[in-house]
């Protein structure tokens, strides 16, 4: 038994490498006896089905060339608390099986078939940012070309990472981003690739975009970065995914309202100061505007401080200052209007000093009587007749 051991794994090594080698043999050769007006018969695919779990090459020093786009369908949840994304995506790929060749007019003008992805190689591309399982629905298919050609769109409910600054919420834009690559082939295996262009990419994701809501798609880029990992370099698409919140939701339900409870209290400053009512005025204005911030805490982000929290803190205090204000002044005319304080002595002292008849109206005319030498019995005052 311990010398069949090494007898056998030899076997199993040469039979890896007979089959990693074969290509160009009747093994991968399609039936095209399979071919008819009727259909296809699977079993002309057989030799295709048998080595789905090889990368299909001819030469494995040639990476294989993996053509990724996607289309972004629905943005269906922005968590700023928990820093997530959630979207749907329908991600489509392409590639070429070179063991799969067949001239359309030999097999009754069939150029295209769809075949079962199960039965296929498919590239092990995931989205990196992305925190949720792969939940792809099986019995999907892919379509292949008479050249060889795969073309397999699956369809994603990805929930990924995104990094939300909500500062200014709610006029903000987020830039979330998703990253394509292989799980276990690097850049000498496989290679990424666009299938369409970054604008096409764009323009067909706002065509199909089935949310309407809170969130619009402002544009996509792309970078191609290299990501490595100890002695290994893996090929990446990064794409930079930008969305605008649609501020008319958060305008009309928390700013508006907020503005016209501010106005109102300002404008509460034209009631007469002895007013009864003006005080407590204040006061259900102040308690209205704390009943409408618990009401709409629901809308307001639940982590970080955005800019609208510091204005409604702001217009709080302006309003619990206003009233202070009022009380103030109220105090105020109830002494003068029970107890009149005393002057205060310094004040008293000051007017009396810069209010003084010598200050304010100098005896001027004395001055010129003195120099021309008359007495008050001369002056037209100093007689008690009336003239006439």
């Amino acid at each position: 038994m311990e010398g069949g051991w090494p007898l056998m794994r030899g076997f199993l090594l040469c039979l890896t490498v007979s089959l990693l080698l074969q290509g160009g043999g009747d093994t991968f050769t399609i039936n095209r006896s399979g071919f008819d007006q009727d259909g296809v018969d699977p079993a002309a695919f057989q030799a295709v089905f048998d080595r789905k779990a090889f990368r299909p090459v001819i030469n494995y020093s040639i990476p294989t060339e993996v053509n990724i786009s996607f289309t972004l369908s629905a943005i269906l949840e922005v968590d700023a608390q928990l820093q997530l994304l959630t979207s749907f995506l329908w991600i489509d790929m392409m590639w070429d099986n070179p063991f799969i060749n067949w001239k359309p007019e030999e097999c009754v003008g069939i150029s295209k078939l769809t075949l079962s992805a199960e039965n296929l190689w498919l590239p092990d591309i995931f989205i990196v940012e992305s925190m949720d399982v792969d939940q792809t629905s099986p019995g999907l298919t892919a379509y292949v070309s008479s050249g060889g050609r795969i073309y397999y769109s699956k369809p994603m409910r990805v929930t990924s990472i995104c990094n939300l600054d909500i500062f200014y919420f709610p006029f903000d834009q987020q830039n979330c981003t998703f990253t394509f690559s292989s799980f276990l082939c690097t850049e000498d295996s496989m290679l990424l690739g666009m299938e369409k262009e970054v604008w096409e990419i764009t323009d067909m994701s706002r065509n199909v975009i089935q949310t309407q809501g809170e969130w619009e798609l402002l544009g996509i880029n792309k970078v191609t970065p290299k990501m490595s990992v100890g002695s290994k370099v893996y090929d990446q698409i990064m794409f930079y995914v930008a969305i605008r919140r649609r501020p008319t939701l958060y305008v009309i339900n928390l700013l508006v309202p907020s503005g016209f409870l501010v106005v109102i209290d300002a404008l509460s400053f034209y009631l007469p100061a002895e007013s009864e009512n003006r005080a407590p005025f204040k006061m259900t204005l102040l308690l209205g505007y704390d009943v409408f911030l618990l009401m709409m805490s629901d809308l307001l982000p639940s982590s970080g401080t955005p800019l609208i929290s510091v204005y409604f803190a702001l217009c709080l205090s302006l309003m619990v200052v206003s009233l202070l204000e009022t009380v103030f002044i109220t105090y105020l005319l109830h002494l003068a209007t029970t107890e009149p304080p005393p002057m205060p002595q310094w004040l008293h002292s000051l007017l009396l000093h810069y209010t003084s008849p010598r200050k304010c109206c100098p005896t001027a005319p004395q001055k010129e009587n003195k120099g021309l030498g008359l007495t008050p019995t001369h002056l037209p005052a100093s007689h008690s007749g009336v003239v006439t």
